[in-house]
């Protein structure tokens, strides 16, 4: 059985390109003893994958070059040599970007089909959500009647964020980069306001209208400019968990990512900002996924994808992603 994958061809200097990636094909391995053989369905796309893709040092080593891109996804059992797993099983677990892969069975996790579509493992319940609920709920800690204010809100993670928020009694804003995101967020999420920054001569302002009693929580997905606006309206005490930085992933020149320096802001208002991967919560999982599937299943939760059809063009959804296109997550669906 012939196998397809993607591989970094070589290390992006600004943006991704088509060359960045090569495809490639090889027999799959036949599966060991306590290993199973996994075609995928659903692969995930992310941002964070644009920093390992990049040799600078970071929380995760990077990817190397010549090797398939590793990343999130959900499949189906086709060979079992596991007694955990049999084929036509569901399983998630990191795929990688090929059609096939072979795993000892303690690296997978079953799926339920029927318990939720395959697709929301990846996002909603998946590994966006978790990443929501724990910066918010960890560091954020939205008290009712409090304002948040979340960037890259119409994204995977910024728009659960937002939900979660409200369902804590908190007003939340949402910042997007278009007006069809800044109008689903607030007419199908329920954020009591939204802003869309590329249009805005004034994004401070514009913040400062939508938070007239100053913001208390920021969930900073961007960075850049907008995270420099939102600095501006911070209360007493506020709270920012940092999840991304989006705004400066491609940017080779290291410059778009000086702007004003927060640290004077941060001592007045006594705040608290902190970084945060969701690998810190792995004892915690169980505590997100329960909170998170008990909200989806009270229709509390709603979510969003953008799915690409066909395994060819996963380089193509991951590059869409620093283009602004994509609302809620963005996934491919392997043919």
């Amino acid at each position: 059985m012939m196998n397809k994958l993607i591989t970094l061809q070589s290390r992006p200097q600004g943006l991704p390109t088509d060359e960045t990636f090569a495809v490639k094909e090889a027999p799959v391995r036949q599966p060991e003893e306590n290993e199973v053989v996994v075609k995928s369905i659903y692969l995930s796309v992310d941002p964070y994958m644009r920093g390992r893709m990049s040799a600078a040092k970071s929380y995760v080593e990077p990817y190397r070059i010549g090797e398939v891109i590793e990343g999130g996804g959900v499949g189906e059992v086709v060979e079992s040599r596991s007694e955990q797993f049999k084929p036509g099983d569901k399983v998630l677990g990191m795929l990688n970007w090929q059609l096939y892969s072979v795993h000892n069975g303690s690296q997978l996790r079953k799926v339920d089909d029927q318990v939720a579509p395959l697709s929301a493992y990846l996002g909603v319940i998946g590994m966006t959500g978790l990443t929501a609920y724990f910066g918010l709920m960890d560091i954020g800690r939205p008290k009712a009647g409090e304002t948040v204010v979340v960037s890259g809100a119409a994204g995977a993670v910024g728009s659960i964020v937002g939900q979660i928020a409200k369902i804590q009694g908190a007003r939340v804003v949402g910042i997007a980069g278009s007006e069809e995101k800044t109008k689903w967020l607030t007419e199908q999420l329920g954020f009591d306001a939204a802003i869309n920054y590329k249009e805005e001569a004034d994004l401070s302002a514009a913040v400062g209208q939508a938070c007239p009693q100053g913001v208390d929580v920021y969930f900073d997905n961007v960075g850049g400019a907008v995270t420099d606006a939102v600095m501006n309206h911070l209360n007493d005490y506020a709270r920012i968990p940092l999840c991304g930085s989006i705004s400066a992933y491609n940017d080779a020149s290291g410059k778009s990512d000086i702007g004003p320096r927060p640290y004077v802001k941060l001592i007045k208002t006594r705040s608290l900002m902190k970084g945060f991967v969701l690998g810190e919560y792995m004892d915690r999982l169980p505590e997100g996924a329960k909170a998170l599937g008990q909200w989806l299943s009270e229709g509390k939760l709603r979510y969003e994808e953008t799915i690409f059809e066909g395994f060819d063009r996963m380089p193509e959804a991951f590059m869409e992603l620093f283009n602004g296109s994509n609302i809620g997550k963005m996934l491919v669906k392997v043919d």
